[in-house]
């Protein structure tokens, strides 16, 4: 996949969950997981290189805090408007 995309999930028509996809090689797996800010659990493959956010509360977090995690990680960037859905959900 080379261009990251947005899900959000909704239980009872309400967002409950939302994974932002960074691009990343076919068949690439998660070694591991680590929550960087409260909310926010970033997915890393074998390699270090970040692969997805983990949006816990998409209600609830700013589109803002996810491009700072982005940043943090030398991840590719998404703009505001990649991330306006959550604000939609």
């Amino acid at each position: 996949m080379s261009t990251p995309f947005l899900e959000i999930s909704f239980q009872h028509g309400k967002p409950f969950a939302a994974y932002l996809r960074l691009p990343r090689a076919d068949g690439t797996k998660v070694a591991r997981s680590r929550e960087v800010q409260a909310g926010l659990v970033v997915d890393f493959a074998a390699d270090g290189a970040a692969m997805g956010v983990e949006i816990i509360n998409p209600a609830q977090t700013r589109p803002e805090d996810v491009l700072a995690v982005l940043a943090d990680l030398a991840a590719p960037l998404v703009s505001l408007a990649d991330l306006a859905p959550l604000h939609a959900a």
